[in-house]
């Protein structure tokens, strides 16, 4: 006889002729966090603070849940197991004039105007980008995922195209590289600063940090004395603005390019604590690629459509 004791791994069995099973179901904070409801360490707060009851009875640290169980918290209550609780991906081309909030004083255009609604679910914003800046912004039903992708520690790239009044000098350039640009904030430094050309007055540069504090690139040029006139992000992490995705259009990854992301930030196991790998180990997805080295050189903007990357394939 197997006693599932799925309430709680801790317990000892009764006797010895009990076995216990450890593993059966999932962490109750781990789908709390991939339902969207926040993350991982978040969820964790909640149960211990009695904001979460399953199947009617209050939650506690350590619990797991299985399939057909309901958990209940104080925003809404969702059936485990059910299919459209899967984490899900959402590649968004923001173009200028939208802001990444749901609410606006000013009534502005907001990029959740324009998602796919989603039942017992809510998209979750992996980042901003402000109201004047365009390209790649990526929407997730996971908080635990979210979090991963916004926090310092776990360092994920950015990569922008910025289009600046002026040309820097060389000087200007290390400087960016090596010793950092002083902001009233701290002090920020980039990863890779290229040369992409211009005419005219105009002059664009690709650029990649591992940092994502408001403005952080825009301030970086003022305060070089070099104003940024356009700006779009073109990779966060190894997920690339597809090119065929036009402004203010949405395209969600499939279920192997989700996997792949899951397992690119390590939350593909029951380790909440397991940092993100430094690459990917199988071949990259239609949309999301191996997180280029420092030093490779990326694609260089078709004229007209600067900052775009060529992504693997056809969806």
């Amino acid at each position: 006889m197997i006693k599932k004791n799925r309430r709680n791994p801790d317990e000892r069995p009764v006797n010895d002729d009990v076995v216990e099973e450890k593993d059966v179901g999932e962490r109750l904070q781990k789908v709390l966090a991939q339902a969207g409801f926040g993350s991982r360490r978040e969820m964790e707060e909640w149960i211990a603070a009695g904001r979460v009851s399953v199947n009617g009875e209050p939650a506690t640290l350590g619990m797991r849940v299985v399939a057909g169980d309901l958990v209940k918290t104080e925003r809404r209550t969702i059936r485990v197991g059910e299919r459209e609780h899967a984490v899900r991906i959402l590649l968004y081309h923001k173009p200028e004039g939208e802001i990444v909030s749901r609410d606006d004083p000013e009534g502005r255009a907001s990029v959740f105007d324009k998602l796919p609604k989603l039942r017992g679910q809510k998209w979750i914003a992996i980042g901003r980008l402000d109201f004047n800046t365009s390209g790649l912004l990526i929407f997730t039903t996971s908080g635990d995922l979210a979090n991963r992708l916004m926090h310092p520690r776990f360092e994920v790239e950015r990569e922008y195209a910025v289009r600046v009044q002026g040309t820097m000098t060389e000087e200007q350039m290390a400087q960016l590289l090596n010793t950092g640009v002083e902001l009233d904030d701290g002090a920020v430094k980039f990863e890779k600063v290229e040369d992409e050309g211009g005419e005219g007055f105009n002059h664009w540069y690709r650029v990649m940090l591992k940092e994502g504090r408001n403005r952080v690139v825009r301030r970086s040029f003022d305060a070089l004395g070099l104003p940024v006139s356009r700006l779009i992000r073109v990779r966060f992490g190894l997920v690339n603005l597809p090119p065929r995705l036009k402004r203010g259009m949405t395209a969600e990854l499939g279920e192997g390019e989700v996997a792949q992301v899951l397992d690119w930030v390590g939350l593909n196991t029951d380790d909440a604590d397991t940092e993100a790998p430094q690459s990917v180990h199988k071949p990259p997805a239609n949309n999301v690629r191996r997180p280029r080295a420092a030093t490779g050189r990326p694609r260089t903007p078709s004229r007209g459509r600067p900052g775009q990357t060529k992504a693997g394939g056809k969806r």
